[in-house]
C-alpha cells in the first residue's frame, strides 16, 4: 500500500502540459539545436500562411530552470521567427514540464519528420538524441556499455523513419570538421565519402579540405575509403591525399556508346559484345597502323 500510495503521490506532483500564450521576448532558442532558420522562399510562405490563417499548431517550449517565468524553445523555432517578422507580442504554446534530456529527445521527434532537413540537420539532431538517451542512463546510475550504442541507434532509426545503418552513418558525420560538413549541407560531397573521412582526425581532414579548395574537386566514396586505409595504417599526408584526388573517377572516364543493331550487320550473329568489342579494336588497330606506315612512306 505504501508504494501505492508513493506512486500515486509521484503522479500528482508531475505537472502536465499547459497550454497558453507566451511573449515573444520571455523566449529563448534551444541551445544548439541543429535546426536552420532561414529567411528563404519558405519563411515567406510560412509568413504569409500564419497572416492569413494564425498558429495553426502550438510551439513546444519548457521552463528555464535559471529563468522564471522564461522559457526554451523545443519545437517551432521558425514559426516563432516569422510571428517576429509580423511584429506579433506573443505566440501561442504548450509548456512541457520535462529536463533538458528529455525536452532534447521531444526536440529531436518533433522535427525529424520534416521533409526539409538537410542531412547535416538530421545528423546533429540524431547525435544529440543519442547523447541525451546515454545521458539519461548514466543519470540513473546506469551503466550503459559501449556496444549498447548500436541498439540505440536502431532504437532512433526506429523512430525515425531511417534504418540503422543511415542513423549510424549520419551520426558520424558530425565528427567532420565545420567546412566538410558544410559541403555536406550544400550537396557538393555526398554521404558515403563524407562517412569515411569522418574516421580521419583533424589534421588529415584540414589536408583533404586543402586539396579541395586547391583543385575544386571532391573525393569519390572509393577514394575517401582508401584515404581512410591510409590513416588506419599511419600512412596519409598531404601528399598521400593529393595522389588519391589526383587519380581518375570512373565517372570521368569517357565511354562510346555504339547501337548493338548497327554492328550486328557486319559481324557474325553467333558474337558476344565482349568478342564484338575485341574485334572493333583489332579493327580499329589495323587502320591506325595501316595510316601510320603510309605516312611513314
Amino acid at each position: 500500500m505504501k508504494d501505492m500510495k508513493t506512486s500515486a503521490e509521484k503522479v500528482v506532483k508531475e505537472p502536465k502540459p499547459k497550454l497558453m500564450n507566451i511573449k515573444l521576448e520571455k523566449l529563448h532558442p534551444f541551445k544548439s539545436h541543429p535546426y536552420k532558420v532561414l529567411d528563404d522562399e519558405s519563411m515567406t510562405e510560412l509568413v504569409e500562411s500564419i497572416k492569413e490563417y494564425g498558429f495553426l499548431n502550438r510551439i513546444i517550449v519548457r521552463p528555464l530552470e535559471e529563468k522564471q517565468d522564461e522559457y526554451e524553445i523545443i519545437s517551432g523555432h521558425r514559426r516563432v521567427h516569422a510571428a517576429e517578422l509580423l511584429e506579433m507580442k506573443e505566440v501561442p504554446a504548450v509548456v512541457h514540464f520535462i529536463d533538458r534530456d528529455q525536452a532534447t529527445i521531444l526536440m529531436v521527434d518533433s522535427n525529424c519528420q520534416r521533409e526539409n532537413l538537410s542531412l547535416m540537420e538530421k545528423a546533429r539532431s540524431y547525435r544529440m538524441k543519442l547523447d541525451a538517451i546515454k545521458h539519461q542512463g548514466k543519470a540513473l546510475g546506469q551503466n550503459v556499455p559501449k556496444s549498447d550504442d548500436n541498439r540505440t541507434t536502431a532504437k532512433i532509426g526506429a523512430e525515425s523513419g531511417d534504418n540503422y545503418k543511415t542513423v549510424q552513418r549520419l551520426i558520424r558525420l558530425t565528427y567532420l570538421m565545420p567546412e566538410l560538413q558544410e559541403f555536406v549541407d550544400n550537396g557538393k560531397m555526398k554521404m558515403l565519402p563524407a562517412y569515411e573521412l569522418s574516421f580521419l582526425n583533424e589534421d588529415a581532414q584540414r589536408d583533404v579540405i586543402d586539396r579541395i579548395d586547391e583543385t575544386e574537386s571532391f573525393p569519390s566514396h572509393a577514394q575517401a575509403r582508401r584515404m581512410r586505409a591510409a590513416f588506419e595504417e599511419g600512412k596519409l599526408d598531404y601528399d598521400t591525399v593529393a595522389e588519391i584526388m589526383a587519380e581518375v573517377k570512373p565517372n570521368q572516364i569517357e565511354k562510346l556508346k555504339i547501337p548493338m543493331d548497327d554492328i550486328r550487320k557486319y559481324v557474325p550473329s553467333s558474337m558476344t559484345p565482349a568478342e564484338m568489342l575485341e574485334y572493333l579494336l583489332k579493327l580499329v588497330k589495323k587502320e591506325y597502323d595501316r595510316q601510320n606506315n603510309r605516312n611513314a612512306r
